[in-house]
């Protein structure tokens, strides 16, 4: 690490510089410590700043290469034979269909993160549009969920930083003042659980738009490779890994892992409320471990309950 002198004028800006090794790649690390310092100031302002660096680095350290588990052929060909063996065609979903499968994936997706609208509630708003006595934002959220489905099944894109944005600022447009924009600089993000403990800690805010783009790379060069439900499970995952925005984001994360598997001809999947633990421990399990099985069993698990959701 050193310290960086920028001159503005006859003023002096201070910065402390870390460079560091990704992959095959050397970037830095950028921390401003203030203007016009002496050297008692520049020097508290290193010691914190140092131990901001490190604990970034730790963060990037922890989002490298999206696809780390190594499934077997025999894997990989079980979970193809089970693509083309699903009883629910894509192209055979009629409007019926999918208005079911969009209001039971709007109250599933909101509940997850806290919304208190219930699921015949969800139904009155979307099909009668009779608002329950609930918040603003949560009806506005129940809305933008909805437009958000109808939003992928148009779009010919599979991912882009574009789309990933587009996403968060239907669902958010009318209840985030930051709808459709990442973290700042300096706006770093912790998912925290009901004890206080931090389950994960987002990417730093300076390297989001990055590993967002090493994220579209590796979709791209791999597309051809992997089945469709390896594909979404490793977007979904690696998404959440990032966190790109300050709230939101698993909502665009499970829209986004639908968003692939349409993209290669597979109906939606929706993750239940009822199984919300497991679902959090299959990203904690991908987070810390890079292991996608986890993933992958939940949504095969969700996939038998699509034609129930669907009443066929």
């Amino acid at each position: 690490m050193f310290i960086e002198i920028r001159r503005v004028k006859s003023r002096k800006k201070y910065y402390l510089v870390h460079s560091y090794r990704s992959g095959s790649r050397t970037s830095k690390i950028r921390v401003y410590l203030g203007m016009d310092l002496n050297k008692s100031e520049l020097k508290n302002k290193e010691v914190l700043a140092r131990e901001r660096i490190k604990k970034m680095v730790e963060e990037i350290g922890n989002i490298g290469d999206p696809y780390k588990t190594v499934l077997s052929g025999a894997e990989l060909e079980s979970i193809k034979n089970l693509d083309s063996l699903r009883k629910i065609k894509l192209q055979h979903l009629s409007e019926e269909d999918w208005l079911k499968f969009t209001e039971a994936f709007t109250y599933d997706t909101n509940a997850i993160e806290g919304s208190t609208v219930e699921k015949r509630e969800v139904e009155d708003i979307l099909e009668n549009n009779e608002w329950p006595d609930k918040s603003k934002w949560e009806i506005s959220e129940t809305f933008g969920v909805s437009e958000a489905v109808k939003y992928i099944r148009t779009t010919k894109i599979h991912i882009s930083v574009r789309l990933i944005k587009d996403l968060h600022m239907v669902v958010f447009k009318n209840s985030k003042p930051f709808a459709g924009k990442f973290r700042k600089m300096g706006e770093e993000v912790a998912v925290i659980d009901a004890y206080g403990k931090v389950i994960h800690r987002g990417a730093p805010s300076t390297k989001v738009t990055s590993l967002l783009k090493e994220l579209l790379k590796w979709y791209k060069n791999n597309k051809r490779k992997y089945p469709p439900l390896v594909l979404a499970a490793v977007v979904h995952n690696q998404f959440e890994n990032i966190h790109p925005f300050r709230d939101g984001n698993g909502r665009v994360g499970r829209l986004l892992l639908i968003n692939i598997l349409l993209k290669h001809n597979l109906p939606p999947v929706n993750i239940e409320l009822k199984n919300r633990v497991e679902y959090y421990a299959s990203l904690q399990s991908y987070e810390n471990d890079g292991n996608i099985r986890p993933t992958l069993d939940l949504i095969l698990k969700e996939y038998k309950k699509l034609s129930n959701v669907l009443k066929r």
